[in-house]
């Protein structure tokens, strides 16, 4: 199965990054997926579920470590077969 993810974290800062976008930045980077596309306003992932799930465990897990005060996130299955 193939997923996709969408997400934002909050609190927003249009000066700058702050540090949650910055973490939420690495971890999608570096997970293994097959396409990433990261903007000011929105994140969005795609890949095999097991890859999927994993980088969003870790993305929440390290946002809210990092200042995070909301997340949100929209997650769609896009395709079947094998990951």
């Amino acid at each position: 199965m193939r997923l996709r993810v969408e997400f934002t974290t909050e609190p927003f800062d249009l000066d700058e990054a702050p540090a949650h976008a910055l973490v939420a930045r690495e971890v999608i980077e570096v997970a293994e997926l097959d396409a990433v596309d990261v903007g000011p306003f929105g994140n969005t992932a795609e890949g095999g579920a097991d890859v999927v799930l994993t980088a969003v465990d870790a993305l929440l897990r390290k946002t809210l470590e990092a200042g995070a005060t909301r997340i949100s996130l929209q997650l769609n299955v896009v395709g079947e077969g094998e990951e």
